[in-house]
């Protein structure tokens, strides 16, 4: 059982953990027998006729949250890798198809009951990558908390019992604390404090998820841990979902048109960094296929401030003072008009600026397109409305805009 340890949490110098034994590694490397013993005491279980996991000749993979924007272009990624045998798509809805051939598996981390799906979905398999989250609903954080807090939960103790060796992770740079109040443009690497900001259910989970992996990773040493920490991800097809999930019904596609947005707000603290979602899930499966272990900060370059969405937009930059941008979104929010609560907006302006020295290092990981070349390409999706064949990435929801307003109000994923 997974035991829940506040106190206990660690920031080793570099970042890292334990790397993966040589017992690990022979034990990847063998057909049929992978798991001769459980890690944490519990039984190994092979992979039998009939389980949702097969593959004798390279990695068995599952994905959760295998639907989203991650996860698509994870499994993309994984299809094109060769030392990948077979991928198991795990969501809580079913898509008409899956990236890459991979094979689905229906399974909602929110429910208790999930727990037993995902110890059996997840015998015979050699990594976990796991990247299912839910962001909304801001005003109902017990939901999200109930996925992201306690699904986790349950996916490490299925992991633990299914004899899972590896897991890599979906952290972010909203699990990091404050960036450095003296110097606002340090980048900072993975030891960074991961205490969040705790006012924002987003970044305040995330930073308990790291807890319990601290603890997990105690108590269970023989399983290779990896947490990835991306910025901001964003691709063509994920921009109607994050329209939905940041803007809600009432933002216009039209509203990021040069001619109709004139000025960009610059406010203190506004700069933040991108990555496009491919070159994420490119890191994601190196971490998959090499016997790494501990965190990775992933961004591409530049930093964008206002200076640099100002030019994307043809626009202009003004500097208004934070205050009163907050309380408009407050306003907003308390109205059920828009999604994006105020405190997760007091965590925007406070995100530390990452390096990614290790990933490059270590993964050899270098992103193909930059910060402003990833915004033009989701900004363009943005106005035509663009999205793709997944459940959460579609253009359009049955019903429309109304459906999303009457889910806002009624504060609900």
């Amino acid at each position: 059982m997974v035991r829940l340890s506040l106190c206990r949490a660690r920031y080793p110098a570099s970042g890292r953990r334990k790397p993966p034994d040589a017992g690990y590694r022979a034990r990847r490397g063998r057909p049929g027998g992978r798991f001769p013993s459980g890690p944490g005491g519990y039984p190994a279980a092979p992979a039998a006729e009939g389980d949702s996991v097969s593959g004798t000749d390279g990695l068995r993979v599952v994905v959760t949250g295998a639907t989203g924007n991650v996860g698509t272009s994870v499994l993309a990624r994984l299809a094109e890798e060769p030392g990948v045998a077979s991928v198991l798509g795990i969501s809580r809805r079913e898509p008409g198809g899956l990236p890459g051939g991979a094979r689905w598996a229906g399974a909602d981390l929110g429910r208790p009951e999930s727990e037993a799906e995902l110890t059996g979905l997840l015998r015979g398999a050699d990594v976990v990558v796991h990247l299912a989250w839910l962001i909304q609903p801001t005003h109902a954080p017990q939901i999200t908390w109930e996925t992201n807090v306690r699904g986790t939960e349950r996916l490490l103790r299925a992991m633990a019992a299914a004899g899972v060796p590896a897991l890599v992770y979906a952290s972010s740079v909203g699990a990091y604390a404050p960036g450095p109040s003296d110097d606002p443009g340090a980048r900072v690497d993975e030891a960074w404090p991961t205490h969040g900001w705790p006012e924002a259910a987003y970044s305040r989970e995330k930073a308990y998820v790291e807890r319990l992996l601290d603890t997990f990773e105690r108590d269970h040493p023989g399983i290779r841990t990896v947490r990835m920490r991306p910025a901001f991800m964003f691709k063509r097809e994920s921009a109607m979902e994050q329209r939905r999930l940041f803007g809600g019904p009432v933002v216009p596609n039209a509203l990021v048109r040069p001619e109709l947005l004139p000025v960009v707000p610059e406010v203190p603290g506004l700069r933040f960094q991108v990555l496009h979602t491919a070159d994420a899930a490119d890191a994601f499966v190196r971490a998959v296929v090499r016997p790494v272990s501990g965190a990775f900060n992933l961004a591409a370059e530049p930093v964008v401030d206002a200076g640099v969405l100002a030019g994307l937009l043809s626009a202009r930059p003004v500097r208004v003072p934070a205050p009163p941008l907050r309380a408009a979104v407050s306003l907003a929010w308390h109205l059920r008009l828009v999604p994006s609560s105020p405190y997760l907006f007091d965590a925007f302006l406070r995100l530390p600026l990452m390096s990614t020295l290790r990933a490059r290092r270590e993964l050899e990981w270098e992103p193909k397109a930059s910060a402003t070349g990833t915004l033009t390409e989701f900004l363009a999706a943005f106005r035509h409305g663009e999205g793709m064949d997944s459940p959460p990435l579609r253009p359009a929801l049955p019903g429309g805009r109304l459906r999303e307003l009457a889910a806002l109000v009624r504060g609900r994923p």
